[in-house]
């Protein structure tokens, strides 16, 4: 029971990322017939996150008093919600709206599954599981970029909502497996500690700041990347702009397989080492003053493949270095300040891409990619002191 448990979970991951790419592939053309500038796609990302951030912080009470299984599909529900809500909308005030649904179902999901793998799942499960994410990720880029070229960006939201919906049927199916697995498994504690406990656990509020860089320069991408293309690159149709969208997202599912297969064996700590290394190879190729928009793409699928253990692998690290009975808050605090960067961060460089015109996107990368190494390295130390 407990592979076909792993198999469900992977799908929940699938779902999970799903909606995230949709915003950023569709927004060149959302923002023309909207009418609004195109900052205000920060906005409506602030918006999505600031609710999963509340979600994430939430997510070690919910999971004081209610089983995984429990949050996982009262979550998805809420984003297929989310989903259905952004095809029917005529006007750009109601997106605000039904980023409520949108952003709650996303941070309980993964807090909680991230939680449940780390506790009882090896760094290769945890990165295979990211790796489905970024299965989910790819997807919907190129759905909308079929939506742009046969119908309207709504439609790639209603086609999103179909498969979700389907994987949403397949959770409820699936609910008994996790009560038959708990005894492979073994029974999730209830010896939480809070947040305020876990706050002065040595090394957390260092790595909260590592993970919050490191979702800064991910969801700038997420959001970005096809518009830095539309404003940087002529002569490209809106349909190839926006498959631009599943560059980062292919390269986060590429570099978490590799992950997978290499993770116990170099750990966690090193694979992100070499993870920082290869995004700011990536970051170099976007510096490159060619015209053509290939040395770009390879540059943006390279940063999404040296970002790809990054995220699971702090994810995985948590219970180990902070101890299981503050394992929960720890991931639930990570989740929460890696949101803030999510949050933030995209809004922020909207209003800088405004000033200082889109291009400036590779220093503004950088910035957040050597955060994050020093951060996390400082975080290293602190938890080895103790």
């Amino acid at each position: 029971m407990t592979n076909l448990l792993i198999a469900v979970i992977y799908l929940v991951f699938v779902s999970l990322g799903l909606p995230d790419s949709l915003l950023g592939s569709g927004w060149p053309r959302m923002q023309a017939d909207f009418g609004v500038p195109s900052s205000y796609a920060g906005y409506l990302s602030m918006t999505i996150c600031f609710m999963t951030i509340i979600s994430a912080l939430l997510s070690a009470w919910l999971m004081r008093y209610f089983h995984t299984k429990w949050i996982v599909t009262v979550s998805i529900l809420a984003t297929v919600v989310g989903l259905w809500g952004f095809s029917a909308a005529t006007r750009f005030e109601i997106l605000f709206l039904i980023a409520v649904p949108y952003g709650l179902g996303a941070g309980a999901i993964d807090a909680a599954v991230n939680h449940y793998v780390a506790e009882h799942y090896s760094g290769a499960v945890m990165n295979f599981l990211h790796c489905f994410y970024g299965v989910g990720a790819v997807i919907s880029p190129n759905i909308m970029a079929l939506a742009l070229k046969y119908a309207r960006w709504n439609e790639g939201y209603r086609w999103t909502a179909f498969i979700q919906t389907g994987i949403l049927v397949i959770c409820i199916i699936s609910l008994p497996l996790w009560k038959k697995s708990e005894g492979e498994t073994g029974e999730e504690t209830t010896d939480r500690a809070g947040i305020g406990e876990t706050l002065r656990v040595p090394g957390v509020i260092l790595t909260l700041i590592g993970f919050y860089a490191y979702c800064a320069g991910e969801a700038t991408c997420f959001l970005w990347v096809p518009s830095y293309f539309a404003g940087t690159k002529a002569g490209l149709s809106d349909e190839l702009i926006a498959s631009f969208g599943s560059l980062i997202f292919g390269g986060l599912m590429f570099g978490r397989i590799l992950s997978g297969f290499a993770s116990d064996r170099l750990g966690d700590k090193l694979l992100i080492r070499i993870g920082i290394a290869a995004e700011l190879a990536g970051i170099l190729l976007v510096f490159l003053p060619v015209p053509h928009y290939l040395p770009a793409a390879i540059g943006f699928l390279v940063i999404g493949t040296g970002m790809g253990p990054v995220y699971p692998a702090i994810q995985h690290m948590a219970p180990v270095n902070f101890g299981r009975r503050y394992g929960a808050s720890a991931i639930g605090l990570q989740m929460a300040s890696a949101y803030v960067g999510s949050t933030f961060m995209p809004m922020v460089f909207g209003q800088l891409q405004a000033w200082c015109g889109i291009g400036i996107m590779p220093v503004y990368l950088l910035l957040f990619a050597l955060m994050n190494i020093g951060f996390l390295e400082a975080a290293y130390k602190r938890s080895l002191r103790k």
